[in-house]
C-alpha cells in the first residue's frame, strides 16, 4: 500500500523544475524555450501565485547600450508597457533588473498557439473573413497604442510578433517590450529590427505612428500570401533599395483579390496619405467581420466569402 511518502516521491519525480525564480518568488523559469530573437529568449514560465502559465521574456543587456541614459529610457518605457491594458496587446505584468547576471527580466502573457506566422504556415486553409477577422483585432490593438497618451509606436510589428489563442481566434500584438527597448538611437535597430516591414521612414530616423500602420499593410499581405514581403532579396542591402525607392514586394502582385489590394495599397502610402488605425478600422474591407461581442445580436448576418 503506497504510503504519504511515495505519493511525495511520485510528485517530485514529475514536476517540472524551476531553473530561475524572480525575486519576488512569485515567477518561476522553466528550462524550456518558446522563441529567441537577436536580444531577446523567451522561457515557458508559471505564476505560482495565480497558477497560470506565462512567459519569462529575458535580454542581455551587454547587447545594449551602457549609456546610464539609454538604460533609463529603457525603464521609463518599460514602466509606460506595464500601463497598458487592452485585449489586442499581450499584457506584460512584472520587470526587474539582475545585476548579477546582465539581463533585464519581464513577465507577460502568454498565448497558446505561438506566433501568427507560424500559427498562418501551419494552417494553410484559412478563409478571406478568418484573416479579415484577425487584422481588425491587430488595428484594435494599434488604435490603443496610437491614441494612448502618451502615443506608443511599436516600430517591429511583424507576424512574428503577433501571437494567437487559436481555441478562440484571438490575436494580440507582442514584444513591445523589445520594440521599446531596441528604440530608433540604437543601432541595433536597423539591423536587428525587420527590415522587410519597416516603413520607408523609419530608415531616415523622422516618423510617427503611421509606421506601424505600413507593417500593418505587410502583415496582411504575408498572412493573405503566406510569403514574407521582400523574399526575393537576398540580403538588406538590396530590401532597403526597394522599399527606399518605392518598390513593392513581389508578394503583392499576388494578390488576386482586388479588394485585399487595394487595403493593402492604403497601408504601404506615402506617411501623409496612410490612414490611421481608427480610419482602417471604419474601412468598407471589415464590413462583413461581425465582433464576437456583437455576433450573438447578429445571428442573422450573412457573411459574403
Amino acid at each position: 500500500m503506497p504510503t504519504e511518502n511515495d505519493h511525495d516521491q511520485c510528485d517530485e519525480n514529475n514536476s517540472e523544475p524551476f531553473v530561475e525564480i524572480d525575486p519576488s518568488g512569485r515567477y518561476g523559469r522553466y528550462n524550456e524555450l518558446l522563441g529567441s530573437g537577436a536580444v531577446k529568449k523567451v522561457y515557458r514560465a508559471f505564476d505560482q501565485e495565480e497558477g497560470i502559465e506565462v512567459a519569462w521574456n529575458q535580454v542581455r543587456l551587454r547587447n545594449l547600450s551602457d549609456d546610464p541614459a539609454m538604460i533609463e529610457r529603457l525603464y521609463s518605457e518599460v514602466r509606460l508597457l506595464r500601463s497598458l491594458t487592452n485585449e489586442n496587446i499581450i499584457a506584460l505584468y512584472f520587470v526587474w533588473r539582475d545585476e548579477e547576471r546582465g539581463t533585464l527580466n519581464f513577465i507577460t502573457e502568454v498565448c497558446t498557439s505561438g506566433n501568427l506566422r507560424q500559427y498562418r504556415m501551419k494552417h494553410k486553409h484559412v478563409s478571406m473573413k478568418a484573416l479579415k477577422k484577425w487584422s481588425k483585432q491587430i488595428l484594435k490593438g494599434l488604435e490603443y497604442l496610437h491614441t494612448h497618451d502618451p502615443c506608443v509606436i511599436h516600430r517591429d510589428l511583424n507576424c512574428s510578433n503577433v501571437f494567437v489563442n487559436g481555441n478562440i481566434g484571438q490575436v494580440k500584438i507582442g514584444d513591445l517590450g523589445l520594440a521599446a527597448i531596441v528604440g530608433k538611437n540604437h543601432s541595433a535597430h536597423s539591423v536587428l529590427g525587420t527590415p522587410e516591414f519597416m516603413a520607408p521612414e523609419l530608415y531616415d530616423e523622422n516618423y510617427t505612428e503611421m509606421v506601424d500602420i505600413y507593417s500593418f499593410g505587410m502583415c496582411v499581405l504575408e498572412m493573405v500570401t503566406l510569403e514574407i514581403p521582400y523574399s526575393e532579396c537576398d540580403n538588406v542591402a538590396k530590401i532597403y533599395r526597394k522599399v527606399s525607392t518605392g518598390v513593392r514586394p513581389c508578394a503583392l502582385s499576388k494578390v488576386r483579390n482586388p479588394e485585399v489590394k487595394a487595403f493593402i495599397e492604403k497601408c504601404l502610402a506615402q506617411p501623409m496619405a496612410r490612414p490611421s488605425a481608427a480610419d482602417l478600422l471604419k474601412d468598407p474591407f471589415f464590413d462583413e467581420v461581425v465582433d464576437d461581442d456583437d455576433e450573438n445580436k447578429n445571428d442573422e448576418t450573412s457573411y459574403a466569402s
